[in-house]
């Protein structure tokens, strides 16, 4: 038969499984408000029964129960979840990156005010026409220099506010690589905390929670792939182990960032900058754009030879898109692309044919004193079209009577300025172009512009457009990206976050179980009380 005493011993080991467990729910809802903090709850378990199966063991009529034991403390999470979770927010950081650029962009073309480019394109064409109509007129021409002095500021403004920009968006991945190399750095310093513990026969849940942190802040950046490894020595079965790191590119190659309690990898810029004297090149090239991301030893270029990006999507990818960045497609010729820089190279274009073509049909006209050949904008010596919309200014000699307003010379011939005026709806296909006033028409070909069709405005239509296109698609996948992500985070913190009113009902079913067993040890004693001092006591 059992022990005399066996039902102290269920009852204490009921107590001390009971008052575990109240603690843990206390510390569940001490944590309610943690951002990150994954509840926790113990895993009660009955002991061995009484007796076990031995050859001397004694005749009963079946085994007895021993009582209950807290086995362990665990988190209570949910791993498919997580890769869901950090699969979408990939996804999102991408779009993210993406829609914060174009935002800006936009902000800064501002064609829905009257500060854009078209308003002073409209203002600069007004100007013209009014001096078609009073060519002698002083006034006239001073507007007309006045409203082309506008027009270049704007070409300025906006592309030395997309540069600016830009420069932005690269101290911006400087951060981003940093922050990547960090967040690495930490999980394998926590990859290392949690071996130490699990191979000792504990649950480093806290630690769990902080390195599962760090890992949904490293899938925005980066597309990555989460394998574990046990830790060894004594870890229980459910203990995590460690996490290995591995980031995932377009192309299906894995290369290692994080093994076991090792950080083998850092993350740099090919042909980078080290910005903070920490030897790493976080920042883009001091000249040019980004070529590639180096991994330990292996450098991975952006897209491959027919442009097709190749690198792993995430918040870094959208950043660089936005920054520009280069590769060498199969003939060998240098491509640099990106969102700004394909807006300032369009800008470039616009801004270099605009000038080129007035200046072209300003060379044939006469001024009020029979000055002929004059340029009216200037490219600071430009050899092609390339930072043209930052120097193209007028000309600062050009005086306000050799604005070649006329054809002939003639008293009131305005017709000039109508040509020039008319620019605005030039055909940039056209081989020739007829102007008034002019025998001979003018060979837009022979001109070499960067515009091969179309006209300035549609050209100018076109970019604008393109950008508005753009942002909408970039915001309505970032709005799309987040409802994945607010669902997905939303199913996991059902499973994994604190529910006060659960925990009230645990408490209060702990707290009866503790109470029942305090109850339990009394009946015990009692009956124990009975045996021992009141049996036998028969004529006494």
């Amino acid at each position: 038969m059992s022990s005399t005493f066996s039902g102290l011993e269920i009852a204490k080991r009921a107590m001390a499984a009971q008052q575990s467990a109240l603690y843990v729910t206390g510390n569940n809802v001490a944590n309610a408000s943690t951002p990150g903090y994954t509840r926790q709850r113990v895993n009660l378990t009955p002991t061995d029964e009484y007796p076990t199966v031995a050859r001397n063991r004694p005749q009963m009529a079946g085994q007895i129960g021993t009582g209950v034991e807290a086995d362990s403390i665990q988190r209570v999470r949910e791993q498919f979840l997580d890769v869901q979770y950090r699969d979408n927010n990939t996804k999102l950081g991408y779009w993210t990156g993406r829609a914060d650029s174009l935002s800006q962009m936009e902000d800064i073309m501002n064609e829905t005010s009257d500060s854009g480019l078209s308003t002073s394109l409209e203002a600069f064409w007004e100007s013209l026409q009014d001096l078609s109509t009073n060519p002698e007129d002083i006034s006239a021409r001073a507007v007309v220099v006045e409203k082309g002095n506008t027009l270049t500021d704007t070409f300025h403004y906006l592309s030395q506010s997309l540069t600016d920009v830009k420069e932005n968006i690269g101290s911006q991945i400087g951060v981003s690589v940093s922050d990547i190399n960090s967040i690495l750095k930490s999980i394998g310093d926590l990859n290392k905390q949690i071996s130490a513990q699990e191979t000792n026969g504990y649950l480093p849940n806290e630690l769990y929670d902080q390195r599962d942190n760090l890992v949904d802040q490293l899938s925005s950046y980066l597309n990555i792939k989460v394998d574990r490894q046990s830790s060894g020595g004594q870890s229980l079965g459910i203990a995590e182990g460690m996490y290995n790191i591995s980031l995932v590119n377009g192309d299906g190659q894995e290369i290692s960032l994080v093994q076991g309690n090792s950080y083998v990898a850092t993350v740099q810029l090919e042909n980078g900058t080290d910005t903070d004297g920490d030897g790493v090149l976080e920042s883009p090239p001091a000249t040019g754009q980004v070529t590639g991301i180096t991994i330990g030893n292996t450098t991975l270029p952006i897209t491959d030879a027919n442009g097709n990006e190749t690198f792993a999507q995430g918040k870094l990818l959208g950043s660089i898109e936005s920054y520009g960045y280069q590769y060498t497609d199969s003939t060998g010729k240098t491509v640099e692309t990106g969102v700004f820089p394909d807006i300032l190279d369009q800008l470039d274009q616009i801004a270099y044919s605009f000038g080129t073509v007035f200046n072209a049909i300003h060379r044939q006209g006469i001024g009020l004193n029979g000055e002929t050949g004059n340029d009216f904008f200037t490219f600071a010596g430009l050899t092609d079209y390339h930072g043209a919309a930052n120097a193209i200014e007028v000309d600062p000699n050009l005086t306000y009577s050799e604005v070649a307003a006329s054809t002939n010379g003639d008293a009131g011939d305005g017709m000039n300025a109508i040509n020039l005026s008319n620019i605005e709806g030039l055909d940039m296909a056209s081989s020739s172009i007829s102007l008034e006033g002019f025998s001979n028409p003018l060979n837009i070909t022979s001109l070499n512009l960067p515009i091969k069709t179309g006209t300035i405005a549609s050209n100018y239509a076109g970019m604008i457009g393109k950008i508005g296109v753009d942002a909408q698609e970039a915001n309505n996948l970032q709005s799309n990206s987040q409802t994945l992500v607010n669902s997905v985070d939303s199913n996991r913190q059902s499973v994994s976050s604190v529910s006060l009113d659960e925990e009230l009902t645990n408490m209060i079913k702990y707290q009866q179980a503790y109470n029942a067993a305090a109850r339990n040890i009394t009946v015990v004693d009692e009956m124990l009380d009975k045996m021992i001092n009141s049996m036998g006591t028969v004529g006494r």
